[in-house]
């Protein structure tokens, strides 16, 4: 399975170097697409019987990547595949920070990814020095004073990420108010709960409702990584909720940590597309392109940082 854990970051620089060709050209739709077939593509070369159990929808409605597609040369290990090509299709369209090419993995038998309903989930992630003292039911006022004293750091040296909705108008008035900062994010949560892992990345933790299947890669890398993540399932509709109670989730309010969405051997990896929070983005020079990736294995308990040059990608 190294093998597999180190290709799988051919994979997702693939994606990241074909959709780059699209950053800035307000064509969210080719990108996608761009990633998808490239990440396809290369997932097909490796040597393992492969299930999407998160990509970008059911067979009818996602041509390329869809839950339950099987890739690989049919040979060496089943392995469960969670990805999001292109997380943050409106960042990359528009030229913006924080696109990134995203895959998580989990052997079967070894590990574990949750396979999680089409909806809403709202997330709370923090690192290693907080694990332990976050409770997703708390007012987040009180879990911004948890954090502080477990970080040791005064409440407006807090940094919270956010996504940029409507629906948080509360919550980013609450942290405010209790004299934390807001990292605000445009679009595409993921990156943001990564950084949130990282002591050095100047964010100390992610709050607020964003998509599920991107929360079970989330945890993912917190599996990986260390820290601890808590969610809450969060539904828009009675069809949603049937859906998910038909997926095996029995109680639909439970409050979910991390060795509920991923645990034992899980993979991530993710590159950038444009630079960010957690990574540099895709750039290219006269006779080549640069990729910055982080890869990350549970197993080994190894993280990468990796910058690649492609000499036939310029």
């Amino acid at each position: 399975m190294d093998r597999i854990h180190l290709d799988f970051l051919r994979v997702t620089e693939a994606a990241a170097l074909s959709s780059a060709r699209w950053v800035g050209k307000g064509d969210r739709n080719s990108a996608d697409q761009a990633a998808c077939e490239a990440m396809r593509s290369v997932l097909n070369e490796l040597d393992m019987r492969g299930v999407i159990v998160i990509g970008e929808g059911e067979r009818d409605e996602a041509p390329m990547l869809f839950i339950g597609e099987e890739l690989g040369s049919g040979n060496g290990p089943v392995v469960h595949i969670a990805v999001d090509p292109l997380e943050g299709t409106n960042l990359c369209a528009n030229g913006t920070p924080n696109a990134i090419a995203v895959l998580a993995a989990a052997v079967e038998g070894e590990g574990f990814l949750m396979h999680a309903p089409d909806c809403y989930m709202e997330k709370l992630v923090v690192g290693e020095e907080c694990v332990g003292v976050i409770d997703i039911t708390l007012p987040p006022r009180v879990n911004l004073r948890l954090m502080a004293k477990a970080l040791g750091k005064t409440m407006d040296e807090l940094i919270i990420g956010v996504l940029e909705r409507p629906r948080h108008d509360e919550l980013i008035a609450e942290i405010r108010g209790a004299g934390a900062r807001v990292h605000l994010i445009p679009d595409g949560d993921l990156s943001v709960a990564i950084a949130a892992l990282d002591p050095d990345s100047g964010i100390d933790g992610l709050m607020g409702i964003g998509g599920a299947p991107e929360g079970v890669i989330s945890a993912a890398a917190v599996q990986c990584r260390g820290g601890e993540m808590q969610a809450r399932l969060r539904f828009s509709s009675e069809e949603q909720r049937e859906r998910t109670l038909k997926m095996g989730v029995k109680d639909l309010d439970a409050v979910f940590r991390t060795e509920d969405l991923a645990r034992g051997n899980v993979m991530f990896a993710a590159t950038g597309i444009t630079s960010g929070d957690l990574l540099k983005g895709v750039r290219y020079r006269r006779d080549y392109a640069t990729t910055e990736s982080i890869l990350m294995n549970s197993k080994t308990r190894t993280i990468r940082r990796i910058e690649t040059m492609h000499l036939e990608a310029g």
